[in-house]
């Protein structure tokens, strides 16, 4: 089947100012500690995604990059709240995808919230060629750094979100010295660099017991082998932020992709509120 606006041409497609529009989470888990307050970043968009969630992040490695401003504008049509981006350097993880180029180019396109994934050596030789770029979070991973705190502090104080990743075979205890820096923690459910992986169930744990450590003013992501079934299983686990390559990609209806995936993820986290 032909997405549904397949034939048109990209200025017909979608107006560069379409609004984000943020709903206020009611979800009975979100709820902050007696005495404690949401946190208090300088990323904007960060606060507002945190009360969207649960959230679908489509991850931009599966799209077709010869189409890739008709991409994005269909993921605004289907209802997408942000865009995931998989950035490689061909040396941290063994593939290489795009570069600030590259998303500097896709920020003119579109309003939506751009959550920069950063597969790279050497991360903080490159921040500032992401925030230039238009990224609104910034992820890297705690194996690329000796100490992740300098840079979450130079993410933050440059007024975007701040996220650190951890591989599978990575124990949480690696980061958790760091997570009161963290406006975002990312699980990898599969070894960064390709996607297409199955899900590894190592990482429900991780998530379960990240949740109790982070707190509701945080967002928990999970990447890799996302789509019906490890959805719910994440969502049961913690996880808020679920980053979709093939489950939404390789779909005739985005739209469809999302809200089915948004509406798991919502119950999943619900039933596991109520147990």
């Amino acid at each position: 089947m032909r997405h549904p606006l397949a034939g048109q041409t990209h200025a017909g497609v979608m107006s560069r100012k379409t609004a984000v529009v943020f709903r206020v989470s009611t979800h009975p888990c979100q709820r902050w500690p007696p005495g404690k307050t949401p946190l208090n970043t300088g990323s904007v968009v960060a606060r507002r995604l945190r009360a969207s969630a649960p959230l679908i992040a489509p991850s931009m490695l599966k799209c077709d990059f010869a189409n890739l401003h008709r991409e994005v504008a269909l993921l605004e049509q289907a209802g997408a709240k942000l865009l995931h981006l998989d950035v490689m350097d061909g040396h941290f993880v063994p593939n290489l995808s795009y570069g600030p180029m590259v998303i500097k180019s896709l920020r003119g396109t579109t309003k939506l919230p751009f959550d920069a994934h950063l597969m790279i050596s050497d991360p903080e030789n490159y921040l500032d060629a992401y925030l230039d770029a238009g990224c609104d979070l910034i992820t890297f991973h705690i194996e690329a750094v000796p100490d992740p705190v300098p840079l979450l502090r130079r993410i933050r104080q440059a007024g975007a979100g701040a996220g650190l990743a951890l591989n599978p075979g990575t124990p949480i205890e690696r980061i958790s010295a760091a997570i009161p820096e963290c406006d975002l923690v990312l699980v990898m459910s599969v070894q960064p660099g390709f996607g297409g992986q199955a899900f590894q169930s190592v990482a429900l744990d991780k998530l379960a017991r990240l949740r109790t450590l982070i707190g509701p003013e945080t967002l928990l992501s999970v990447d890799g082998g996302i789509g019906p079934g490890t959805t719910a299983s994440t969502a049961q686990a913690g996880a808020n932020l679920f980053v979709v390559g093939s489950a939404i990609f390789d779909t005739a209806d985005y739209r469809q992709a999302i809200e089915s995936l948004s509406i798991e993820a919502e119950g999943a986290a619900n039933s596991a509120c109520q147990n």
